[in-house]
């Protein structure tokens, strides 16, 4: 084995340290949906989804297949904000 890949792999354990470590700092918490999910335009062409909380979607369209948003799937909370899905 040679020897550049040992000082590689020490910075990568060492993000990964920070990262976990940043992580651990805000706990997760599972937010009850408080109302029905609706469209908030649904003349647009790609339409943003106020949730039940009152929380409009941070994304207009689906960040895996960039099509419109779905009311069914519920959203995943980053940093406060919910990213919605198809």
């Amino acid at each position: 084995m040679s020897g550049m890949g040992m000082p590689s792999r020490a910075a990568a354990a060492s993000v990964l340290l920070t990262a976990a470590a940043a992580c651990a700092a805000r706990p997760s918490e599972l937010v009850p949906p408080t109302g029905k999910p609706v469209v908030v335009d649904a003349s647009a062409e790609f339409p943003r989804i106020r949730f039940g909380d009152g929380v409009v979607s941070a994304n207009d369209r689906c960040p895996i297949t960039k099509r419109k948003l779905s009311i069914h799937f519920p959203p995943v909370y980053v940093n406060g904000l919910p990213i919605g899905f198809c």
